[in-house]
Order: C-alpha cells, then structure tokens, then sequence
C-alpha cells in the first residue's frame, strides 16, 4: 500500500496552531525562534499584533508548525510515507521531510521568500464548480491580461491571482460562466503568477546558495511540473513555483495512476488537500467505461 504525505501552505493558519507541538519539540522551537527574531509561539498562539495572516510571518509559521506535525507524526509510530506532495508552501515542507534539506535550511528559505513574495501586492480567489477549459476561455473573454491561473486543484477547481481590483470585477463574469463559488483566499499577493517573476529571479540568488541538496528518501512531486523533484533541476523548479501555477491535480492524478489505492495522509490535522483528493478520485471513478 502507498502511503502519501501532503503538506498545506499558505491559508491554513489560525491563532491557537501548533498549541500542542512547540511543547513537545522546545529544542525545535527555539531554533526556529532564533532564526526568525521573534516568539513563534507568541505568534501562533496568540498573534498581539495581528500579523499571523501576512505573508512574511505566515509563511515560516506554517512551514515550522507542520515541520513539528510530521515528526510527531513518526513519533507516534506512523509509517513513512512513499510518496511526498506539497501546495505551495508546503513543497518545502514535503522536501524537507524526505531529506532534501534540514529544518533550519528550509525555514531560512522560507522566510526569504515570505519575504520576497510579501512586495507585491494583488490577491487570489478560489473558482468552484467550472472546469479548466471553460474557465480559460471565460478568462479570455474578459480580456484581462493581469488575472492568471495560479493553481489547477482539481478538475473544477482552479484559483486565479492578480491585481485585487482586476480580480472583483472578473468575479460576476466568472459566476456568469457557471462558477459556483468564487471565494477570496486568506494571501496578500498574486502568488504563482507573472506578477511574481521579480521575486523568483530574486530568490534565485538565495537557492543557489545552498551548499548541498541531498537526494529524497522518497519522491518529492514538484508543484511546477508535476514530476518528482531531481536534484540537478530541483534550483530551477523552485525558482518557478513561485511565478509558475501550482500543478496540484495532476500531482495527485500521477500518484493515482502508481497506485488507485493509495492511502492520503494530510499533516496537521487539516483536511483542505484531502478534500481536493476526494474530488479527483471521485472524477477517476465516474470517467471509467
């Protein structure tokens, strides 16, 4: 039986994460705590100063709080996985459990590119209930060349990124199109776009400081091709996850066709990705003859 770990990003966090882990890893904590400059836990836990949900603290708290759910996880006997996935953030995480890095390298990576991605400012809205090809002709004829897809999720879910006022006034001709759902997403930027190519060229420079990339102890699938990460392209891709779409269904639909039965496991208790799996497998199921 396959097992495969998935790791949420950005929109997951919420005051009272990881109440239960900073106790059990103090060691973890502290580091993660001197790295970043600030109380982790005060942030998490209580966020004073309402900065939980910008991107610059967001980011390397979520990477941090489901770094300590995966050891948790192992230390409560669970096996390990087969197969790693990530969404958007959470690639850092899937590469960070199979080996690739340690914690401290991946959080210092995600804080540059918190950092890195919070300069430009726009939006993203989640689009249910209408399927990619229509949702692509729907957005070439509103004519707007500053609203693009940012992630493919499932089949009919798909989430645009852009400018916030580009984005509310695609929102009516998208429910027009047949949407079902058009829903803000809880970022502050046009993350997996153009509109984030400065940053990536930027952040370039920070990956390719990195001194050794060890090779995953199990497939890492990458966010901008689908396809398990190498380490001889593993610069390159994550470069372009940050300006490229988050391939998420075809991600999964590659795992599936490995193995239909595979087993999900979504870490931290969440259950955001394990809802978009149900929904592909369930459209596997209904396509067979």
């Amino acid at each position: 039986m396959t097992i495969a770990l998935l790791f949420p990003g950005q929109g997951t966090q919420r005051i009272g994460m990881g109440k239960d882990l900073f106790t059990g890893f103090p060691d973890l904590t502290e580091l993660a705590e001197d790295i970043l400059g600030y109380s982790l836990r005060r942030l998490c836990l209580e966020d004073p100063d309402g900065v939980l949900g910008h991107t610059r603290f967001t980011q390397p708290a979520v990477y941090t709080v489901n770094a300590l759910a995966h050891r948790r996880r192992l230390l409560d006997g669970a096996a390990r996985a087969d197969v790693l996935l990530g969404h958007s953030l959470g690639e850092y995480n899937a590469l960070e459990a199979a080996g690739v890095f340690d914690f401290p390298t991946g959080l210092r990576l995600v804080a540059e590119r918190a950092r890195l991605m919070d300069a430009t400012p726009g939006g993203m809205v989640a689009v249910s209930g209408i399927d990619t090809d229509r949702l692509e002709a729907t957005l070439r004829l509103i004519g707007s060349p500053s609203v693009h897809v940012a992630a493919l999720n499932t089949h009919r879910q798909a989430v645009l990124a852009g400018p916030k006022e580009a984005l509310a006034q695609a929102v009516p001709r998208l429910r027009d199109a047949g949407a079902r759902a058009v829903t803000p997403l809880r970022v502050s930027g046009p993350f997996h776009t153009p509109h984030m190519s400065p940053a990536a060229e930027e952040f370039a420079a920070t990956l390719m400081a990195v001194r050794l990339w060890h090779e995953p102890a199990a497939p890492v699938l990458a966010n901008h091709t689908a396809q398990p990460h190498g380490i001889p392209r593993i610069v390159t891709d994550l470069t372009r996850q940050i300006d490229h779409p988050v391939l998420w269904a075809p991600s999964v639909e590659r795992v599936l066709d490995e193995d239909p039965d595979t087993t999900f496991v979504e870490i931290g208790g969440g259950t955001t990705l394990l809802s978009l799996v149900r929904q592909i497998r369930g459209r596997r199921l209904t396509a067979r003859p």
